[in-house]
């Protein structure tokens, strides 16, 4: 990010995550409640271990507000752990007599960080790099992106999200616009009330629920994806002047680094690959004012630029590395075979994956808005996106 700036710190047992965004203009109205939202969102899933059960996520800021709005400065903040209570031994800050502290973890998961991780850091101790690595540490990333969404609503962007796949099991099979087939009202009715696995098409979802079940009980887990949604995108966002500077590739590289994530696609992404070019762009609508497309295969971005339909991410989660029923492994110290290392997990993470993704892509998209309009202050900014979008009206005349 060329704007925004945010360091996170925290470990998944130790006494909380904290978190500072530097970059966000003066004068925002900053609504905790809107935050504690958006972590709240974050533990809701089926599939869920007993971490969520003991979480109650806050956010408690510490700098960068004052009367409710941003000061310009960085903004600090912190969320608790309320699970560090049970680790004090385990993930003691202070030293502890080697004879005290507990039995090393030396039998890496495969798919996790534990083996590369610990070679790279030369720990024979897994948890010092797992902690860290947990998706614990997106928490901080769901605080400052809730940020980046409340900067974003003021410019008339909104952004929602949903799983559209789990296992073997996918939402509206035969649809060719995922859109266009889900009910009106779903976003709002998903933000008040979520169903088990925040998925809007409810046969699907009874199917899904099923195979998680499934899962379960053989001591596994199951991925799936699950796709965000931007609407009211300025025109404009991004650039194709560098590499580094294309809209889809800054949401790539922020979706994949989300734990887990495995492939991003943008619009129709691999789908593309078996049509004609005739069957993939996306033809302006001449009867439609505002440079609107009949299509959105494109998924709302042309040339590493937003051109003002809706930006669709599908964002492919795999299933969680930590089983209930082990994989075989290798004793990291000793080099005797056994079972990997068992840590308290979920059966699938993938609705609360989709928020981290909302989260994520928030802040991609704040980011690039500062970029494309500037200002320090929040008068500036809404100027500044007002004069594009005037600048950007199509041949009807509409925005």
């Amino acid at each position: 990010m060329r704007r925004l700036r945010l360091l996170t710190s925290g470990e998944s047992h130790g006494p909380g995550l904290s978190g500072i965004l530097e970059g966000l203009p003066a004068g925002m109205r900053v609504s905790t409640r809107l935050v504690d939202r958006d972590l709240k969102r974050r533990q809701h899933g089926y599939g869920s271990g007993k971490r969520m059960q003991i979480e109650r996520d806050r956010v408690r800021w510490t700098a960068g507000i004052r009367y409710g709005r941003t000061l310009g400065s960085p903004i600090g903040f912190s969320i608790d752990n309320r699970d560090w209570a049970n680790w004090t031994d385990r993930m003691s800050v202070e030293p502890i007599p080697a004879d005290r502290r507990p039995k090393p973890i030396t039998r890496a998961r495969p798919g996790h960080i534990d083996l590369a991780g610990a070679l790279k850091y030369d720990t024979d101790d897994v948890r010092n790099v797992l902690e860290r690595a947990s998706a614990r540490s997106t928490t901080p990333r769901v605080v400052a992106g809730s940020l980046a969404r409340q900067l974003l609503a003021t410019c008339g962007v909104r952004i929602w999200s949903f799983v559209d796949q789990l296992g073997p099991i996918r939402a509206f099979p035969d649809a060719d616009d995922v859109l266009s087939t889900i009910p009106d009202g779903w976003a709002d009715r998903d933000l008040a009330d979520p169903s088990p696995l925040r998925c809007p098409d409810p046969e699907a979802e009874r199917a899904m629920l099923a195979e998680v079940d499934t899962a379960r009980e053989a001591g596994d887990s199951i991925g799936g994806s699950f796709v965000v949604v931007v609407q009211g995108t300025p025109i404009g966002l991004g650039s194709s002047s560098e590499w580094d500077t294309r809209l889809d590739g800054l949401l790539a590289g922020a979706t994949m680094a989300i734990p887990g994530v495995k492939g991003v696609e943008i619009g129709l992404g691999f789908g593309a690959v078996e049509r004609r070019g005739s069957a993939v762009h996306d033809v302006i609508d001449a009867d439609v004012g505002g440079w609107r497309r009949q299509t959105n295969r494109a998924g709302g971005i042309e040339g590493g630029i937003s051109n003002g339909e809706p930006i669709v991410v599908r964002v492919a989660q795999k299933p969680v590395s930590t089983l209930r029923s082990p994989l075989p492994s290798l004793d990291m110290t000793t080099g005797e075979s056994g079972r990997a290392h068992i840590e308290r997990s979920d059966v699938t993470v993938l609705a609360r994956a989709a928020i981290v993704g909302e989260a994520m892509v928030a802040l991609v998209l704040a980011d690039e808005l500062l970029m494309s309009f500037g200002g320090d202050s929040m008068g500036d900014l809404r100027a500044a996106v007002t004069r594009r979008r005037r600048r950007t009206r199509g041949p009807g005349g509409a925005p």
